[in-house]
């Protein structure tokens, strides 16, 4: 039987668990154990700082794409909200808001395969505006966009581009057939390459097996992922997934836990499926997360920043500093453009 102890002490001394290591006790072993030693983990690397960052969904619906598990693709039939990109004052209000509350990164998240012409430019504008304006982080989320607009983005001022692999290489074909798992590493290290920090993880409780959680993890950890949202399917009526059962809070857990031991200097962000777990995902924080998705929105269906901040804050925990402000951590300026510092990622 594996020393869960033994090996959290390994890891933060250095080791990496890699593909072809037998993995197979994170199914089995004592979820308290697992659990207790992944936060060992996450304060060795992460200390008590917390990522906390917001989205907008700047366009809506009709979405060309058929992930089985999208209140927005066209493919499903849902009462999802339609409409073309936002204008910028209402970005621009949202995203002083979450700021304002603080939130220390908002992302502009858009539906459809791809957001491009006159899209971008939109986007590209209300960037700039934010980027000049404010002093959250920024961060997009525009499918399968190309070099050049990667870019445009930095210059506009985007630090991090979120892009979820979604689940292993294996069951990605259950669940989306219009694109594949490679297009999607190959958008990542895209990113990677014009020097974006990339957000990527992906959604569990869509009939995957603990297997394709363990590839998925092992994965994201040879793409060098430095923020992995961690997503619990909330079924929507009118997906192809409307009559799964939930995952129980100890399998969320365990996955939670699992990811931190495999990705151990990543911020794990707890995502959707947050009303899955008790006290607001209190344990989950407790179990290896070191950065979350807030604000009144689906994703996270119930929390507030408001409620989450002082949550965190009565664990004990910090806020991540926003841009051009002393990080509690290293006093640096925290602009995250390099990504240099550990505690800024």
């Amino acid at each position: 039987m594996t020393d869960l102890t033994e090996l959290a002490s390994k890891i933060i001394n250095g080791k990496r668990l890699k593909r072809g290591d037998d993995l197979s006790f994170f199914k089995t072993c004592s979820l308290s154990e697992l659990t207790e030693n992944a936060d060992r983990i996450r304060k060795h690397f992460k200390g008590e700082n917390v990522d906390l960052c917001t989205i907008i969904n700047g366009r809506s619906g009709r979405c060309g794409e058929n992930c089985k598990f999208c209140a927005q693709s066209a493919h499903n039939h849902t009462s999802c909200e339609e409409y073309s990109f936002l204008d910028d004052e209402k970005i621009i209000k949202e995203a002083k808001s979450n700021q304002d509350e603080g939130v220390n990164r908002f992302a502009i998240v858009t539906a459809g395969r791809s957001l491009s012409g006159e899209d971008f430019d939109k986007a590209i504008h209300v960037y700039e505006r934010m980027n000049k304006e404010l002093k959250i982080n920024l961060c997009a989320s525009m499918g399968f966009i190309t070099r050049e607009q990667f870019k445009r983005l930095k210059k506009a001022g985007v630090t991090s581009y979120h892009h979820n692999i979604e689940t292993s290489k294996r069951n990605f074909p259950n669940i989306c057939t219009s694109h594949t798992y490679d297009m999607k590493i190959e958008t990542i290290k895209i990113a990677q390459e014009e020097g974006l920090c990339v957000c990527s993880g992906g959604i569990i409780g869509m009939g995957e097996t603990f297997e394709d959680r363990l590839d998925m993890a092992i994965s994201l950890s040879e793409l060098n992922i430095r923020s992995i949202p961690l997503n619990a399917l909330m079924a929507i009526p009118g997906t192809p997934y409307e009559n799964l059962t939930p995952l129980t809070e100890d399998e969320i857990l365990r996955t939670i836990a699992m990811f931190r031991f495999i990705n151990p200097e990543a911020n794990i962000r707890l995502a959707a499926g947050r009303r899955l777990l008790s006290e607001n995902g209190k344990k989950a924080f407790e179990s290896g997360c070191s950065a979350t998705i807030t604000g009144n929105m689906l994703t996270t269906s119930g929390s507030t920043i408001k409620g989450d901040i002082e949550m965190l804050r009565e664990m004990g925990r910090k806020i991540k500093a926003q841009k051009g402000t002393a990080c509690d951590s290293c006093g640096c300026s925290n602009d995250c453009a390099a990504n240099s510092c550990a505690s800024c990622e």
